[in-house]
């Protein structure tokens, strides 16, 4: 199931921060949905039984057909739809409350379309939230992302759909930055060998084996070194705030 690192697991402990960053934003989001929901880009399902308490009807959708068999046998309630996106095919306007899509647009090849589907789907007055990871924390070209946005890039990509939006940005307290810090370095071990910048410079395809085998190995270097540090970060060491500059993951609401 997890064939990349893009796909942190919860049952690997050194994905364990990840893991927990991954989370925090459905905990955040299951106090502000209800009503219809859709997930685009629901994966593996990690929020699926965080975010179904507090809505009436719950549809994901991704792209990942053995996923979604999975995931409608596990919660047979619920709808899950294997596509292809955007667009968001076969769903009609304005049919859901709320959207959440986490981690999802940096995938996308036009953002623009995604951000259009969206609105379209909504109900009058529905809201958007949406996080991405924060550009200014990247530690490394990200291979697997078609792009990676700055705090305003975002907020205006989606201004251009939306008429309003509200910015903030997801943080971590001083044990996360522990880690962050750990796994900064770890990364500048191995990228300092990229001496032609190559990580820049070559195509996407050609860097995501490469990539994951170096995250891997950066994240278990990291547990052997300090196992106790990456096994501590609960979800709870992550917080919301408005500064959306200096955050490592957007957490942005969109209303239509």
């Amino acid at each position: 199931m997890y064939k990349t690192t893009e796909i942190a697991s919860s049952e690997i402990v050194s994905d364990n921060p990840v893991h927990q960053r991954l989370l925090f934003p459905y905990i955040e989001a299951a106090k502000m949905v209800s009503g219809d929901m859709l997930e685009i880009g629901c994966g593996t399902g990690r929020g699926v039984a965080v975010l179904a308490p507090s809505v009436k009807n719950y549809t994901g959708v991704d792209k990942n057909e053995p996923l979604m068999t999975k995931l409608t046998a596990e919660y047979p309630s619920f709808k899950f739809i294997d596509m292809f996106l955007p667009p968001l095919k076969g769903i009609a306007d304005n049919t859901f409350d709320y959207i959440v899509t986490f981690q999802v647009i940096e995938h996308i090849e036009d953002d623009l379309a995604f951000i259009k589907e969206a609105h379209r789907v909504l109900k009058p007055g529905g809201k958007l939230i949406l996080t991405t990871v924060n550009r200014k924390y990247s530690l490394s070209r990200n291979p697997w992302h078609v792009r990676e946005y700055l705090a305003d890039e975002l907020k205006n990509l989606i201004l251009k759909v939306f008429p309003t939006i509200q910015t903030r940005g997801i943080h971590g307290n001083a044990k996360v930055m522990a880690y962050y810090e750990e796994n900064k370095r770890s990364v500048e071990k191995i990228t300092r060998f990229d001496i032609f910048n190559l990580q820049y410079r070559l195509p996407r395809w050609m860097l995501q084996i490469p990539y994951d085998i170096a995250n891997r190995m950066s994240r278990d270097i990291i547990q052997k070194s300090d196992g106790k540090l990456v096994s501590d970060i609960t979800w709870q060491d992550y917080f919301i705030n408005d500064d959306a500059e200096n955050c490592f993951d957007f957490f942005y609401v969109a209303t239509k």
